[in-house]
């Protein structure tokens, strides 16, 4: 059965150190990884991962197109790596840089308004949507954390409500760490949504209902890397006993 790692963050080798250590800052957690594309490959071969979707936020509108760069020569250079891009409500010619990605080999976009600094639902972004929307590329979302609002799950709804045939995926369940609040919000919308970061925090009974609440017609794998070993995740996926069928649409047909 083919596995694939919906979520996962890579850094170039001379930021890498200091790009985890500021992630691990942000949510005071224990980083298991080093934040490369060779650790994050070399650490999901352990556990039969054959593809990862990468990405990484740009902090501010500068640094767009050198990440949209580095991810997609990351993707050249590793077979088994599928890239996002990045966007920023302040980058000045998004349709441009929308049409780069597409060029670039990239196959989506990855915004985390938390760590961005702007709303999700903000009119510079709604605008960049439609854009997205058009070209057809799937937005990964960085959705919930208690001591923000930028990417409270009723910013996404309001997205979907504006952008209905845009492929959105929520993160962690839909709300880190408000994940009931998100089940509110987000149980009965079309979006996609991953389990990164939040086995640990929910527990895996919890997890595995909200799976059957949400369905795993809806639900994607996700490690979080470097936040968490891919390896280890994977296995607390399986200790939740899905069939077959199940893990077959969780684990690569649902991101494919």
């Amino acid at each position: 059965m083919k596995i694939i790692d919906s979520h996962a963050h890579i850094y170039t080798e001379k930021i890498s150190e200091k790009a985890v250590e500021n992630v691990g800052k942000f949510y005071n957690l224990e980083m298991r990884g080093h934040g490369t594309s060779s650790d994050l490959i070399s650490s999901g071969k352990k556990a039969g991962i054959e593809k990862y979707v990468v990405h990484s936020p740009a902090l501010n509108a500068e640094n767009v197109c050198s990440i949209n760069d580095f991810i997609s020569a990351q993707c050249k250079e590793h077979e088994e790596l599928i890239g996002y891009g990045t966007l920023h409500a302040d980058f000045k010619e998004p349709e441009k840089e929308i049409d780069r990605i597409k060029k670039l080999g990239l196959k989506g976009i990855k915004i985390h308004p938390d760590s961005q600094g702007f709303n999700l639902d903000d009119e510079r972004m709604m605008k960049i949507y439609a854009i997205i929307e058009a070209e057809k590329l799937p937005v990964l979302f960085h959705t919930g954390d208690y001591r923000f609002d930028y990417s409270h799950p009723r910013r996404l709804v309001n997205v979907m409500k504006k952008y209905p045939r845009m492929v959105c995926i929520a993160a962690r369940f839909g709300g880190w760490s408000i994940f009931d609040l998100a089940l509110e919000y987000l149980k009965d919308t079309k979006c996609y949504l991953d389990m990164s970061s939040s086995f640990s925090f929910l527990g895996l009974q919890r997890s595995k209902e909200l799976i059957k609440i949400y369905g795993p017609e809806r639900m994607l794998f996700g490690s979080d890397f470097p936040m968490w070993d891919p390896q280890q995740e994977l296995e607390k996926y399986y200790d939740m006993g899905f069939s077959q069928t199940e893990n077959e649409l969780m684990l690569s047909q649902n991101i494919s």
